[in-house]
């Protein structure tokens, strides 16, 4: 995929998640902006103000449970995630990410389309400035029987039941995912679960 077309269809699904009456804190336009900008926004050395990154909301084939690392740089529980490294298919890239931050190979996409985004800001390390984060998180599901691999830059990896969320994260953008997920997605799992979904 040329990487106009790939700019292309990650501008169709900002806009469609806008339309959708999804962005409720406002970030489409700032990330149509980066989108847009000369600058290659979705390599990590972008600094001002930042780059794209994709991340992942994984939930098991019940859907009552989440996958969260406890990352290591920045010492708190957050959903996978990472860098876009120069690819715009978003998607692909919180499905790699949580791929390698969880050893998980049954990992599969449950719907095309960004569940939700958000801004934040990363810290100064070494000799990275502070600068911000544009991600865009995705819907994946896995098989939680599966074994979990710890990565390099992970503390923990865990399962953790819906109800317990907050006793792992008072990050308010995990928090809203879980709230999308129990008002607006709940229904997908009669698509993807099936009779022995854990």
């Amino acid at each position: 995929m040329s990487d106009i077309v790939a700019r292309n269809n990650l501008r169709v699904l900002f806009e469609n998640f806008q339309s959708s009456g999804c962005d409720s804190q406002g970030f489409v336009p700032r990330f149509v902006e980066l989108l847009l900008s000369p600058e290659e926004s979705a390599q990590r050395d972008h600094f001002s103000p930042g780059h794209l990154t994709g991340s992942a909301w994984v939930v098991n084939r019940a859907g009552t449970k989440v996958l969260l690392l406890h990352h290591g740089k920045l010492n708190r529980w957050l959903q996978p995630g990472g860098h876009a490294d120069g690819d715009f298919d978003l998607a692909s890239v919180a499905l790699r990410e949580a791929q390698e931050e969880s050893g998980l190979s049954s990992l599969v996409l449950l719907h095309p389309h960004i569940f939700d985004l958000d801004i934040h800001e990363i810290p100064p390390h070494k000799s990275e400035p502070a600068h911000l984060h544009f991600d865009a998180r995705f819907i994946l599901q896995a098989d939680e029987s599966e074994p979990l691999v710890l990565s390099e830059e992970s503390n923990a990896l865990a399962w953790v039941e819906l109800s317990k969320l907050s006793q792992f994260t008072q990050e308010e953008s995990v928090l809203r995912m879980r709230r999308r997920w129990e008002a607006a997605n709940q229904h997908l799992f009669s698509r993807f679960s099936g009779p022995h979904a854990s």
